[in-house]
Formats: C-alpha cells, sequence, structure tokens
C-alpha cells in the first residue's frame, strides 16, 4: 500500500493538469489566428498533427480568409526548370535575405501539388509509361494557376488550372483542333469586376484558305460558366511568349513581337480589346522591350544595357502623358551579380524592387530610396519567375458543383 503523502503529490499533480491551457483550449478563431500566420510548409506539417486542425486548416473558411488576408502581403515566386514549373519560394518580410543562407522552398511535385493524370503519361520507345516532363507556367491569379502540358502547337496538348497548395486541378476541355490552326498561346486572368471570374484567353493562328490571309483569333473560356470556347474577335497581333502575362486594371497586356511599339489590351469583364499609348519619350523601342506589372502598375522595361535599367511608369492607366522614365545605374551592384542583365519581378518590402537575373534564378533586391542592391539568397536553377499569392481557397469555389475537381492525391483519415 501506497503512503498517503504519494496520493496527495498525484491529486497535485492531477489539478495542475486541469488547470493548465495548451492551444487544443484555445477558441477557434484565435487558434485560427495563431495557425494562419505560419508559413506554407509548417501549415503542411501541422495538417498532420490531429482532426481537428486538419479539417481547420483544409475546409474552414475562417482559417483560409484570414490566411489569405495575412499572405496577400508575403508574396511567393514560381521557378521553372527546363520550362516546367517547379519551386515555390515564400518572400517573407521578416525573414533576413541579405545575411541567412540559403531560405526554404517548396518543392512542387506531381506527387502532392501538381497534376498528374493519366494524360500526363506517354510511352517511350521500349514500352515503358513515364511521366511527361514539362508543365509550362501559363499564369498565375490569386493561388490558382494555368498549366500547360506538352506544346501549344501538337495535337494533344493540355490545359489544367490547378491550387498547388491543395493538390487540385482541373482539366480544361480544348476546341477540337482544326487542320488549318498553325499556332496557339493561352493566356490566364481574373477579373474582379462583376462576378469576379477567373478567365483562359487563346490567341490562335489559322493558316491561309483559299487565297485569305492568315487570320489570328480570340478565343474565351469562364471557369465555372462556359462548357466550349467563346470567339471574341480577331487578335491584332502575331501571338508571342509573353502573350498575356501582364494583367493590370482588369486587362491583359501583350506587345507586337515584330514590330516592338504597340501595346494591346483586353478587358477582362467586357472581353473587348484596345490600344494603349506607347510612352511618347520612347522613339526607338529596343529588342529586349517587354511589359511587367510593379506595384498594379503597367510598366515597360528595357534592360538592353549592361550598365543601367530603363523602366517607364504609366502612372494613370490609359494617359499616354502618365508616362514616367525611371533609369537605375547598375554601378553598385554586388561584384557577383555583374555582368548580366536583369527584369523586374515584384514590389516587395519597403517598396523595394525584386529582379530576377535573366536566363538565371539569382535574385538581387534594389532600394529606390538609396539606391542600393542586395543580393537575395534564394535557392534554386530556375530560369523563370512568376509572382504567386498563396491561396487555400478550394478550386471547387470556382468551379462550381457542375464540373469535376479532381486531386493529386487520394485524402486519407487522421487518426
Amino acid at each position: 500500500m501506497e503512503p498517503k503523502h504519494l496520493d496527495v503529490k498525484y491529486d497535485c499533480k492531477r489539478i495542475r493538469r486541469m488547470n493548465e491551457v495548451t492551444i487544443m483550449d484555445l477558441p477557434r478563431v484565435i487558434m485560427a489566428e495563431i495557425l494562419s500566420r505560419l508559413p506554407i510548409k509548417p501549415i503542411f506539417r501541422c495538417k498532420t498533427v490531429c482532426k481537428l486542425w486538419y479539417h481547420l486548416l483544409t475546409s474552414d473558411p475562417l482559417f483560409v480568409k484570414m490566411y489569405h488576408t495575412k499572405s496577400s502581403n508575403s508574396p511567393c515566386i514560381l521557378l521553372s526548370i527546363n520550362n516546367s514549373v517547379r519551386l515555390l519560394v515564400e518572400l517573407k518580410a521578416y525573414y533576413d535575405y541579405d545575411s541567412q543562407p540559403l531560405n526554404t522552398l517548396i518543392l512542387l511535385s506531381r506527387k502532392f501539388h501538381l497534376p498528374r493524370p493519366s494524360d500526363l503519361l506517354s510511352d517511350d520507345l521500349f514500352g515503358f509509361t513515364s511521366v511527361k516532363e514539362n508543365l509550362t507556367l501559363i499564369g498565375s491569379c490569386n493561388g490558382f494557376i494555368c498549366l500547360l502540358n506538352g506544346w501549344s502547337h501538337e495535337k494533344n496538348h493540355s490545359v489544367y488550372i490547378n491550387n498547388p497548395l491543395l493538390g487540385e486541378y482541373f482539366k480544361v476541355k480544348l476546341p477540337e483542333k482544326e487542320k488549318r490552326v498553325r499556332c496557339v498561346a493561352y493566356a490566364f486572368c481574373y477579373s474582379e469586376e462583376g462576378s469576379g471570374q477567373y478567365k483562359i484567353l487563346r490567341s490562335v493562328k489559322v493558316r491561309k484558305f483559299r487565297g485569305r490571309p492568315e487570320v489570328l483569333e480570340l478565343d474565351v473560356y469562364t471557369l465555372g460558366v462556359d462548357e466550349k470556347w467563346r470567339n471574341v474577335g480577331e487578335a491584332p497581333c502575331p501571338v508571342s511568349h509573353h502573350f498575356g502575362k501582364v494583367n493590370v486594371n482588369g486587362s491583359l497586356h501583350w506587345m507586337d513581337r515584330e514590330k516592338n511599339d504597340s501595346i494591346y489590351s483586353f478587358d477582362i469583364g467586357i472581353e473587348k480589346l484596345k490600344s494603349l499609348p506607347f510612352p511618347p519619350g520612347l522613339k526607338t523601342p529596343s529588342p529586349c522591350l517587354m511589359l511587367v506589372e510593379l506595384g498594379n502598375c503597367l510598366c515597360l522595361s528595357d534592360n538592353i544595357s549592361f550598365q543601367h535599367i530603363d523602366i517607364w511608369w504609366m502612372k494613370e492607366y490609359g494617359i499616354a502623358e502618365s508616362w514616367v522614365k525611371d533609369r537605375i545605374s547598375l554601378y553598385n551592384i554586388p561584384p557577383d551579380s555583374c555582368g548580366a542583365r536583369y527584369v523586374p519581378i515584384i514590389i516587395w518590402k519597403d517598396g523595394k524592387i525584386l529582379m530576377q537575373r535573366e536566363r538565371g534564378a539569382q535574385l538581387i533586391s534594389y532600394n529606390p530610396y538609396d539606391k542600393q542592391f542586395t543580393k537575395v539568397n534564394v535557392y534554386g536553377i530556375g530560369i523563370g519567375a512568376t509572382k504567386y499569392v498563396p491561396n487555400l481557397y478550394s478550386l471547387k469555389t470556382v468551379m462550381g458543383d457542375n464540373f469535376q475537381v479532381s486531386n493529386v492525391f487520394a485524402k486519407t483519415e487522421i487518426v
């Protein structure tokens, strides 16, 4: 028989345990507030802790809304390798990218993040089945990405809408390939006005037929609404690699890749095409001129020189006189980053401009106030970087009940 003082000791322990408060005892709103501040990788780990956290992090509207609000201020970038999207890098404002070693990243795989249906499989010469390597990024809107599998000039290419954080995807039904179609380019966009719809725009070059010249047609597909593609008119210029990459003021933008002196705009809401004025002071456009979006502003970037970068800002959308030119000198760029051309990607913490080395994954940050550069230590060997805002909203909220949304991996019960 145990002494009475041991019983008193055990009773004291039980009383202390009863008075202890853990995170599991917190109200749902406080628990969601705490978890919504975590980076993406810890959120993935937290989903496996228990059923409560799994459902909170995957399906609770309160947590999703909180996380989306906070993540919109901490953008990410998607890095592509060999024309295929592969890496997700989270750019947190509190992280010291200047002095810290290589920061963490997320490897996007077909096991957890990207589409891996049967039509991504192909047989090689020996009869072995393998996964096609290229999932080219068409565009990114509010955490959803549009992917091209195969090449657009191939008859059996596929287009997917994907939420890589949830492993959800939707295969877009494409029109039957016509014999006269020579080239197709896709763009992914979102219209904030009206019903807030996601759309895919495609430019199709059609061969000459019975003496008629080649024509460029524009087709639109609205996610969760359209069963078929709709023709919305003719395109004004040949398609290019940068077709529809810039989404500003509710419109997609691109330039004539041959003349390089015209900006075209497609209003996503009303589905109308128009042209925008070029900067009046830009007399002879450079072959390195390209459209970019910086801080919701339409910009033209010219990096033809190794000594400087010219950025033209359209301060008032659609107004020719509002174009303003900034010249960024590269004389004080870090020694291990010099001798290369850089392309601006996004405006991030404290108004700094994040730039990527052309044809490489090296990143630098430019402070427009003190005109200083700092190297951003991001691991990766990608050659293409795209702005990405993380989103935990299900793709089913966009597609509705009439369209089938698939999962990359089978969901399992958390024990």
